[in-house]
């Protein structure tokens, strides 16, 4: 089968699943929500790994000033920042593991 005729086939499909002709396999899935740090949340975060704000910054691939900012709490980590903090905080060892840090 090519490609034009594998997505007519699933088209076909999702219209019959529609009008309730046939049974599609579902999946649901969740994105957990974006935790919220605070200042001194991010802070012990970075001391916990035992990191200075520049190469914790250098780990997480933001600058500098933007960690301290988040450490005086003038600024707050964007959504991907804030997935790394979580990864960071929940399980440290996967920056090493996944390459970001060496330490």
């Amino acid at each position: 089968m090519n490609v034009s005729e594998s997505i007519k086939r699933g088209l076909e499909e999702m219209i019959q699943h529609a009008e309730g002709k046939i049974e599609l396999k579902s999946h649901y899935v969740s994105a957990a929500p974006l935790k919220k740090y605070t200042a001194d949340q991010i802070r012990q975060i970075r001391d916990n790994l035992n990191m200075s704000q520049g190469f914790f910054a250098d780990v997480i691939g933001v600058s500098k000033k933007t960690v301290e900012s988040w450490e005086y709490g003038r600024g707050r980590p964007s959504g991907a920042a804030a997935r790394i903090l979580s990864i960071a905080e929940n399980d440290p060892e996967a920056l090493r593991r996944y390459g970001f840090a060496e330490w």
